[in-house]
């Protein structure tokens, strides 16, 4: 269970006792992870099937299965399609036991979405009559899609993803401490992009606009961080060549200090091409008042609503004005952004309520 914006809000929901750790046991089809320990460490067991990614494995199947008939859940929720199609049929075979399943993604995308993920979500959707009892999805856009794709639209009911806006908030403190750490001077621009290095999160597009924004504005930095998103990514560094921005990235990887991270950017950026549901970097970049220019993907327009800015996908050009024009406002303007970000993720998209619409919708 790696750091993913779905294994994120389960944490989320485990922590804030939904349901309570003494009800829960977790399975993951893989291993136990990073968010796994976690999970771990709140008071949950936590058993991984072993099962290696993009290799069906039909002995995990009957362990499950096994292990839901010891177990005896009240209810299996699932997590995206290869859980759901598992731990569905698993469920059926431990005894009709309830089912819940969970779509976290928009669209897949022919060319870079793997074809046994293709397979699942299209296997799911013939399955979704019989198969699960209830199906809840993380964003309008997705639900949108999987009813196209076949899904049963009578089944399901959207429930966002939320966010601790004590844990994610801005912080002057946090913002001084990261500049001074990553050696930016008072005063230059921070544009920054939280996401794992994947051809959905599209970092190309961001170094290619990155390098329009160098060129106009001189002096502006740039940090990004996510899984291998790091020094050893040669082909992150090649593209940063191809730009002339070696300079001014600041390259971390992945960082367990995402909140002061984002409270130190002047403009956060989404910039996925494809596939995104509701982006967890989003809502948590708004919730520490910093504005965000996002791609059209998923359910960003409506997340980021007036508070920032919405493009098309790869497009570098518009991106880099996007953010070029935020970074022109004045210091007043900046800071009515800054509260309307943080304020639509308070009134919207906060734990505590969407910790109880996910209790309203398991009983």
């Amino acid at each position: 269970m790696s750091t993913g914006g779905a294994e994120m809000m389960l944490y989320k929901l485990l922590a804030h006792g939904v349901p309570s750790v003494d009800q829960a046991n977790v399975v993951s089809l893989t291993d136990v992870g990073t968010v796994g320990e976690r999970i771990r460490e709140l008071g949950v067991s936590v058993t991984a099937l072993g099962m290696r990614r993009g290799r069906p494995d039909p002995r995990a199947l009957w362990r499950l299965a096994a292990l839901l008939r010891r177990v005896r859940p009240d209810l299996v929720q699932t997590w995206m399609y290869h859980a759901d199609l598992v731990g569905g049929v698993a469920a059926k075979l431990a005894g009709r036991l309830p089912v819940a399943w969970g779509i976290r993604q928009s669209n897949l995308h022919p060319a870079h979405s793997e074809r046994t993920t293709i397979w699942t979500a299209r296997a799911c959707a013939l399955l979704s009559r019989w198969v699960p009892d209830r199906i809840v999805s993380c964003s309008t856009a997705a639900r949108t899609i999987h009813e196209a794709l076949g899904y049963d639209r009578n089944k399901i009911e959207v429930i966002p993803n939320g966010f601790d806006t004590e844990v994610f908030r801005p912080s002057t403190e946090a913002r001084g401490r990261v500049r001074a750490e990553l050696k930016i001077a008072e005063g230059t621009p921070v544009v920054g992009i939280v996401a794992r290095f994947d051809p959905q999160k599209d970092h190309r597009t961001f170094i290619r606009a990155a390098g329009r924004l160098r060129r106009r504005l001189g002096r502006v930095d740039f940090i990004l961080c996510g899984g291998g998103v790091d020094e050893s990514n040669a082909t992150l560094r090649d593209w940063m060549d191809q730009e002339a921005i070696g300079d001014c990235c600041h390259v971390l990887g992945e960082r367990a200090d995402v909140p002061q991270l984002l409270a130190a950017m002047d403009v956060a950026v989404l910039c996925s091409a494809y596939g995104e549901g509701f982006p967890n970097a989003v809502g948590e970049a708004m919730a520490c008042g910093v504005p965000c220019v996002c791609t059209d993907v998923g359910d960003a327009a409506a997340i980021v609503g007036d508070t920032g800015a919405i493009v098309s996908p790869g497009d570098a050009d518009a991106l880099a004005d996007a953010v070029r024009r935020l970074l022109a406002e004045s210091g007043e303007a900046r800071t009515a952004r800054s509260a309307g970000a943080r304020g639509r993720i308070i009134d919207g998209y906060c734990i505590e309520d969407i910790v109880a619409q996910y209790r309203n919708f398991y009983e």
